[in-house]
């Protein structure tokens, strides 16, 4: 299989690109010759792929903290972060099919090295502390289900590299598979948790109207930011524009225009998924502790131990663990695919995939372990919290030159974005980035 996109469009410094993830690129066929819903199907799962990062543990971290605290009102935030993620994935499908490249790719074709390797340094701090969370909030999953630890977990998750080697020798549609399962068994725990807390609807309905507490409040504008730093990650922009070129769509323009509407069709409604589950995660807490008048939850495993006694349900805690447990390990799946796409497009650098997640995880380990050891449950919730504002700090550097790319004819040909979704790229960007300085400038300011 030929790893090099031979249809390229013009703009670019250089012409011919080795595809990022090489092994899979253009693997699953999308049924060319069959029914619209054969081609539909086929471009169904990279979404998904997308989607886990959207409800990792560090997401668990400020959705818990923000709905004890201040109850259904930052559902607001978890919404507007959702709507931003579907713009910004979508043109991610874009970027990718209209000029063969991944982001990272793109970064290092368009920029000078002295803006592209900052770029890549940047990509992987983001990597880096989406892999703390997930260390962590696999580590308190196993504590929760099986007592084990919370040090002796955290080194655990070193193993899980065997599981994604397993299933990437299966091929990328068994990944797939199995992230899709891990996520139905995600929504039917916290749907059972949902019914059990009975949730006062009229108020969640209420607590998806904007605010100007938000912005005036530093606590809730540190919480918000942390959850758009859990919804819109810096590594899943990476990531949609890499997987989606597993796909062996044409070379022909109608048939790319075909693969960006699937694409965007499938992220869209994998990211409606990702909404639901992290919209409950907030209610949950709302309904039952910030209703209890439990205003401080911050640790997940506080929050496992009050959920029997608030709910009165002993299985409760149990599907919370199982869950938090399935979002650990999904998203070590997306962020090992992550790290590839950006190592190999930034800096033109092949590493096997368990020399890759092996090395993540052993920068992820340290400050992890550490944490645990020496500050228990606290101090590891509070660094999910910071791994999600450290986040959603270097999102605009993600995100600036995505709509850059997407916005420039010559570098997308035809397939450029229109004027109106570009307005709204550049708008969210904007807000991404002034949301940013007004965190900094507030703590500084206290």
């Amino acid at each position: 299989m030929d790893a090099r996109n031979t249809d390229f469009v013009g703009g670019w410094r250089s012409e011919r690109q080795e595809a990022s993830l090489s092994d899979v690129y253009r693997s699953v066929d999308t049924h060319r010759g069959g029914s619209k819903w054969r081609r539909m199907a086929a471009f169904a799962g990279p979404g998904y792929l997308v989607a886990v990062g959207y409800m990792d543990p560090g997401n668990w971290a400020t959705s818990l903290a923000g709905g004890s605290k201040f109850g259904y009102a930052l559902l607001t935030v978890a919404l507007l972060s959702n709507l931003m993620a579907i713009v910004l994935q979508a043109l991610c499908a874009r970027l990718a099919i209209a000029s063969g490249r991944d982001l990272a790719q793109a970064c290092r074709d368009a920029f000078p090295r002295y803006i592209s390797v900052p770029l890549w340094a940047l990509a992987e701090i983001a990597i880096i502390a989406t892999d703390i969370a997930e260390v962590i909030g696999t580590a308190i999953g196993l504590n929760l289900i099986f007592g084990l630890p919370l040090q002796i977990g955290v080194l655990l998750t070193a193993l899980d590299v065997f599981v994604i080697l397993y299933l990437q020798k299966l091929g990328f549609r068994w990944i797939e598979a199995f992230v899709i399962t891990l996520l139905g068994i995600i929504a039917l725990c916290f749907g059972v948790q949902i019914v059990l807390a009975d949730p006062a609807w009229g108020s969640v309905l209420r607590g998806f109207v904007p605010t100007t507490d938000i912005v005036r409040n530093p606590e809730m504008l540190y919480l918000s930011l942390g959850i758009l730093g859990a919804t819109v990650m810096p590594h899943n922009l990476y990531l949609h524009s890499g997987i989606v070129q597993t796909r062996a769509y044409g070379h022909t323009l109608p048939e790319k225009r075909e693969a960006i509407t699937f694409a965007t069709l499938d992220s869209t409604v994998a990211l409606t998924f990702a909404l639901l589950i992290n919209a409950s995660i907030l209610i949950l807490a709302a309904a039952t502790f910030h209703a209890g008048g439990q205003t401080n939850v911050v640790e997940l495993g506080e929050a496992h131990s009050l959920l029997a006694p608030l709910l009165g349900v002993a299985i409760a805690p149990t599907l919370f663990g199982i869950a938090l447990l399935c979002c650990g390990l999904n998203s070590t799946v997306t962020a090992t695919l992550a790290g590839q796409i950006v190592m190999e497009g930034f800096l033109q650098m092949k590493m096997k995939p368990w020399m890759r997640r092996l090395f993540t995880r052993a920068i992820a380990i340290v400050p992890a372990a550490a944490v645990t050891i020496w500050f228990g449950d606290r101090g590891t919730s509070q660094l999910l919290i910071l791994t999600q504002v450290v986040l959603s700090l270097q999102l605009s550097f993600a995100v600036f030159p995505l709509v850059i790319f997407t916005a420039d004819r010559r570098k997308m040909g035809a397939l450029v974005a229109p004027r109106w979704l570009t307005a709204i790229a550049y708008a969210i960007a904007i807000v991404i980035a002034g949301l940013n300085v007004k965190l900094i400038y507030d703590a500084f300011a206290s």
